[in-house]
């Protein structure tokens, strides 16, 4: 929830309504369930296309720090595409010189351990996981990398970062 505070003027009277907007509801609003959204899923290269593979992500946004979840799953007839992908975030970054990281795991023919990142002012997250089995040095994330992807490959990605408002 996005909240900007009241500014309280000298005499004034404080209201019951007045207290529960400012003080309950933003408490509240900490506790409350994630919101669900359809991130985007784009590449540098050609798009890739979901069929009837699923991509759900979920969020929590507390201020201006957000909370991130995201589940992608290939279909049979999912399109990988060509090129590096990226995921949408639900929320530009903020602009504050700092590239945000997260934890990315992929599972597919083999399990990957990867990172997720975000960079100031964008909404474009991106994947990176060892280029092979035998070149564990970081790569992004494309149709064959770091294996190929067929139905049934999982992404799972979390990440915290500051959004732009």
């Amino acid at each position: 929830m996005t909240f900007a505070p009241r500014t309280w003027n000298a005499g004034e009277t404080v209201t019951a309504a007045m207290l529960n907007q400012e003080i309950r509801d933003q408490l509240n609003s900490m506790f409350d369930v994630w919101t669900a959204y359809t991130p985007a899923w784009t590449s540098s290269g050609t798009n890739p296309a979901l069929g009837n593979g699923s991509i759900t992500g979920r969020y929590m946004k507390i201020g201006r720090t957000v909370h991130v979840s995201i589940l992608l799953v290939g279909g049979s007839t999912t399109t990988w595409g060509t090129g590096a992908y990226s995921i949408a975030a639900p929320f530009t970054s903020a602009n504050i010189g700092v590239a945000f990281v997260g934890a990315a795991r992929l599972a597919g023919t083999d399990t990957w351990a990867g990172i997720c990142n975000l960079s100031a002012n964008t909404t474009a997250i991106n994947l990176q996981f060892p280029a092979s089995t035998t070149n564990t040095r970081a790569a992004n994330m494309q149709a064959t990398s770091p294996e190929t992807h067929a139905a049934g490959t999982s992404l799972r990605l979390s990440l915290t970062y500051q959004s732009a408002t």
